[in-house]
């Protein structure tokens, strides 16, 4: 039987050369990030099970409030999910009367998207019960701590995102900063 020696890619790729070290992995921050995330949204959770809504109508109702006009097809490629997930939860935010949906002026097929009072209400509760726990986690930090927490995470984004809503967020135009 042959003896089968494997090299791993990187090493086939530099053939000649001096492999660089991979970097160590950063399972002190991936974890973290994990468990900060499952208690971040754990809180708009509880109030989101009160209704019969998940995560997803969390999202929906999150940037619709945010984005009032957003058009369909943007909140599609904000959320990258199907537009039978969006459908779904969608149509049971419009019937349970959070968002209402309007034609465009200009283009009557365009389907935007606004956030009824009720809707606003159930943001305002979600986004109170994470302020608070973002305030609580803030207490010691400097406003250049902050800064750098912001700078850190605005890091973890993919920049080459085209999402128009990110665009907004990261405060960048075509995707080049101001």
């Amino acid at each position: 039987m042959a003896d089968v020696n494997f090299k791993p890619a990187v090493s086939r790729a530099v053939e000649g050369q001096a492999a660089a070290a991979p970097a160590p992995l950063r399972w002190d921050i991936i974890e973290l990030l994990f468990f900060a995330y499952r208690d971040f949204v754990g809180d708009p959770d509880h109030v989101l099970d009160q209704f019969g809504f998940g995560r997803a109508h969390h999202r929906v109702v999150h940037f619709v409030h945010r984005y009032p006009g957003l058009k369909v097809a943007d909140l599609l490629d904000v959320l990258r999910i199907t537009k039978q997930s969006l459908g779904r939860v969608l149509k049971q935010l419009l019937d349970e009367g959070y968002i209402v949906q309007k034609s465009g002026e200009v283009d009557r097929r365009q389907r935007l998207l606004f956030a009824t009072a009720k809707g606003e209400a159930l943001v305002a509760q979600m986004a109170g019960l994470q302020t608070t726990r973002i305030e609580h986690a803030l207490k010691d930090f400097s406003p250049s701590d902050v800064a750098a927490i912001k700078r850190f995470l605005g890091g973890m984004i993919d920049r080459d995102d085209p999402d128009k809503v990110l665009q907004v967020i990261l405060g960048t135009d075509n995707g080049t900063d101001k």
